[in-house]
């Protein structure tokens, strides 16, 4: 069979695939550094000379007013359905430097364990997708579907030119669903297809009372303290159980399936180890749900930062003049972003006490995501990951966003498969960021017999501007 062909491949090229990816990983392609401007460069450069050398021959770098981003395809027949690999090739920077056990950017293997800045996040993922396209292409001649590929160098920085890109090049981009291996599983041993992701809504409040800051002894009891208005407001937003107090916020809340919830329950989670890696004395939250329920399927609103007033040594005996906060909201899918914003606003104005100015700046907002479960895609990677791993794939979703799934979704109306291969203890972000080969290895295979299963499926329409 012709995907045996592509495993055989794989297996048989771990040493050329390891040399490939400590080049890459070389490149110290800091995107929010400018004097690695070069190197970013120098990262998308290799990446497109790579996907050509995989068979990708059309592959370019197309530039935005920040850093290029590398695209191409393989359209083989317009009949089968259409892939869009989504990635990045920049990194973090590494700070603190001093924490490294090994250089940054001197990859090293330790235990079949890969050293690296961009080892997990996003490099060592991105090169396990081209060289599942790689081992079709070298064995079999052509792909089981259409892929195209999207990798960008500014996802550290925001994804600034991403958006616009986007929307300008709608046709060269459009597929029946989208691929991104930026995430993990969910443990070890725990593979995982990630369907739904929270969104954000974003604002910062100022409460403003006197016209300066006054002496506590001379006026303290006469005015309102802004700092005091302020903590009211904030305590307005919660019940006693961690439950919003907002009226209209929960509007459009998914109800959890028995399906989804037994999944959850299925996973591999201890409550004392979760609680010990935060450190906090005890979890919080509604009461009617699981931890992980609440951190992937539940809505919440958190004050991100709080400031007023004197906080330098010593005392300063004043009633502050102002008094600040900024707050998110994680949403889940079917939320809308700006009613959210338009509930919490008419609450905070409804709940201001006397005496005080409330202003409220609203900031960004995206919705959640979600890919059903028994979309295409999502059935494709199950049995794919049942081949590699030889156990069924566990269904997860994530707490935090990725903006361009919104955009796949809203832009592009094609919804986006999350495939990880990465372990959530790979220090992302952090010193000694690291890549266990075995995953690296098996994502790959994963990744190839994906491709080979979607090209079975029904209810994939391929719609490809180049028909």
């Amino acid at each position: 069979m012709t995907q045996e062909l592509v495993l055989q491949y794989l297996r048989s090229h771990h040493d050329q695939y390891l040399a490939d990816l400590t080049e890459f990983l070389s490149i110290a392609s800091i995107s929010s550094l400018t004097q690695h401007h070069q190197d970013v460069r120098s990262a998308a450069s290799w990446l497109c000379e790579r996907l050509i050398k995989a068979g990708m021959t059309n592959a370019h770098l197309d530039e935005t007013p920040g850093n290029p981003l590398v695209v191409g395809s393989i359209i083989g027949d317009p009949h089968r359905p259409t892939i869009l690999i989504y990635g990045h090739y920049d990194v973090q920077p590494v700070d603190p430097l001093e924490k490294w056990v090994h250089p940054p950017f001197a990859p090293a293997v330790v235990d079949d364990v890969l050293y690296a800045r961009g080892s997990s996040d996003d490099k060592g993922q991105v090169y396990m997708q081209l060289v599942a396209l790689e081992a079709w292409w070298k064995t079999v001649g052509t792909l089981p579907v259409n892929v195209k590929v999207l990798f960008e160098g500014e996802e550290e920085i925001g994804s600034i030119h991403l958006s616009q890109y986007i929307e300008t090049h709608q046709k060269d981009l459009r597929a029946d669903f989208a691929v991104i291996s930026d995430t993990p599983m969910f443990a070890a041993e725990v593979p995982a297809v990630c369907y739904g992701l929270r969104g954000l809504a974003a604002l910062e409040i100022s409460v403003t009372g006197p016209f300066q800051d006054l002496h506590s002894g001379v006026y303290g009891g006469t005015v309102m303290n802004p700092a005091h208005a302020l903590a009211s407001l904030i305590a307005s937003l919660h019940r006693l159980d961690g439950t919003v107090n907002v009226e209209g916020f929960y509007d459009g809340v998914e109800v959890l399936t028995e399906k989804e919830r037994e999944a959850f329950q299925s996973l591999p989670f201890d409550h004392d180890t979760f609680l010990d890696s935060i450190g906090s004395p005890s979890l919080f939250g509604d009461p009617h749900f699981t931890p992980l329920e609440r951190i992937w399927a539940r809505p919440t609103v958190e004050v991100n930062g709080i400031w007023s007033g004197f906080i330098g040594e010593g005392r300063k005996t004043i009633v502050p003049a102002e008094a600040h906060a900024k707050i998110t909201c994680r949403l889940v899918p079917y939320q809308d972003p700006q009613h959210v914003l338009d509930v919490i606003e008419a609450h905070l104005k409804s709940h201001c006490p006397q005496g005080v100015q409330l202003q409220i700046h609203r900031g960004e907002g995206d919705p959640g995501t979600k890919t059903p479960l028994d979309h295409p895609s999502v059935l494709a990677a199950e049995q794919a990951i049942e081949d590699i791993y030889h156990k069924k794939a566990a269904y997860i979703r994530m707490g935090g966003s990725i903006p361009v799934v919104v955009t796949f979704q809203e832009v592009l109306q094609m919804p986006t498969l999350l495939l990880g291969f990465a372990l959530p203890d790979e220090n992302f972000h952090a010193p000694n960021e690291h890549f266990h080969l075995n995953n690296f290895y098996r994502g790959a295979e994963t990744l190839a017999l994906l491709w080979h299963y979607v090209s079975k499926k029904d209810g994939l329409q391929f719609r490809d501007s180049t028909r």
